[in-house]
């Protein structure tokens, strides 16, 4: 991040993000130092705001003066943002994300309808097996130096398998879908590589639907279908399309990012590690929590946009300028979590965090997550208690995002399973 300039409206310093996510928590700091209220710039020169108080942020994303749909973003409604724009996959979608009041809580329903608690605590049998196959496999993968790419072989393989086979996608079109959700997340790619994989992540999900148009499963993508050959009205194609979209790739990415940042934390924090490695199922959901608060996996989240002018702490944001959860800077907020906010300790009491949103638009796959986490945590360092990382920590590659907060490899070395 370069240093901070001071923005010429109302005197609100500017700063310029990192798109390559080189220092997502430094960033943070830096953020929170400047105050309750920041402008940033982002790739392509497009100004937003950052909000990077908890309590301000949590009754910002609950005020229904604000808008998630980005046709109310003014730079949008203007021709600003190109369709090349590196973060417009995250942006410029139609799902239960970027909708609003009666049509966020019609497509949101929809899905409720299917994905319910019952359903995902369902899976725990499945997890637990895909859980044990990957760990079996592991010591197969392993690099001429004997290190494993956990992040390659486990954290991703885990939620990857699991939403996919609760949606019903098919085998042969896994690995095209992991890179084209991943290319979601990034904000160093450049225009024609965006506009391409947009076009192509609707080519193979809409394949995927027809799929399970013509044999239909138990799996969530079938549910979709039915309901919209039920009720045509209830449900377009490109909103199903949308919705399997948000679904997939939420449902990946945040898990995948979760397992990494916990292995590393763990792994960096030896005393923090023998606790978990000591401890009962309720020590590993802790663990969980407070990766999720201390390293969220998802940094920063875009955007909404107020429907009218609106002030927070004395800063006033006008109608239809571009408002950013940055995650990552509220997880380690004083205020809320104490003042050692940046320890990561999983003894802490904890604090109500924000790393799956809050209000209306709260992660539906939230419990999903955790279950996976909170199986593949404790298989991982049950089955191979001896883990190190295999690379310093400050050698360790960030994605290169805005969004996904995580490192690129998580070398390690397994050492002798149990």
């Amino acid at each position: 991040m370069t240093e901070h300039e001071v923005s010429t409206e109302q005197q609100v310093p500017l700063v310029t993000l990192d798109p390559h996510g080189s220092d997502h928590q430094g960033e943070a700091a830096r953020l929170r130092e400047l105050g309750p209220v920041v402008r940033v710039r982002l790739p392509g020169d497009v100004l937003a705001w950052s909000v990077t108080d908890h309590r301000l942020l949590s009754e910002l994303v609950a005020d229904p003066r604000v808008s998630k749909d980005w046709r109310n973003w003014t730079a949008m409604r203007r021709g600003e943002i190109a369709d090349g724009w590196p973060l417009i996959g995250m942006v410029k979608v139609t799902n239960m994300v970027t909708a609003d009041g009666q049509e966020h809580r019609r497509l949101r329903k929809l899905v409720t309808e299917t994905f319910t608690p019952r359903r995902v605590q369902a899976m725990r049998p499945r997890i637990e097996q895909i859980v044990g196959e990957l760990l079996d496999d592991l010591p197969s993968h392993a690099d001429p130096d004997g290190s494993v790419d956990l992040r390659l072989h486990f954290a991703y393989p885990v939620p990857m398998r699991v939403i996919c086979e609760l949606f019903g996608v098919p085998e042969h079109e896994r690995d095209r879908l992991r890179i084209l959700v991943d290319n979601i997340f990034r904000s160093d790619l450049g225009m024609d590589e965006v506009a391409r994989s947009q076009v192509e992540q609707y080519e193979l999900l809409a394949r995927v639907v027809q799929a399970r148009r013509e044999e239909p499963g138990n799996d969530l993508t079938s549910a979709l279908v039915a309901a919209r050959e039920r009720d045509p009205d209830a449900l377009s194609e490109e909103e199903l399309v949308g919705t399997l979209l948000l679904m997939l790739s939420a449902g990946h990415e945040t898990t995948l990012s979760l397992i990494v940042n916990a292995v590393r934390a763990l792994l960096t924090h030896p005393e923090q590690h023998a606790r978990a490695l000591a401890g009962s199922a309720e020590t590993w959901a802790a663990v969980v929590e407070e990766t999720l608060r201390w390293d969220a996996p998802i940094g920063n989240f875009p955007f909404r946009y107020p429907l009218e002018d609106i002030e927070i702490a004395g800063v006033t944001i006008p109608a239809g300028d571009a408002v950013m959860a940055p995650y990552s800077a509220v997880g380690r907020d004083t205020g809320q979590h104490g003042s050692d906010a940046d320890r990561f300790d999983i003894d802490r009491e904890q604090a109500r965090h924000l790393s799956f949103g809050h209000g209306p638009h709260f992660c539906l796959g939230a419990p999903l997550a955790r279950l996976e986490a909170a199986v593949a945590l404790p298989g991982l360092f049950g089955r191979y208690p001896g883990l190190t990382l295999a690379r310093p920590p400050e050698a360790l590659v960030p994605v290169p995002s805005l969004f996904s907060n995580s490192v690129s490899t998580l070398p390690v070395h397994l050492g002798e399973p149990a």
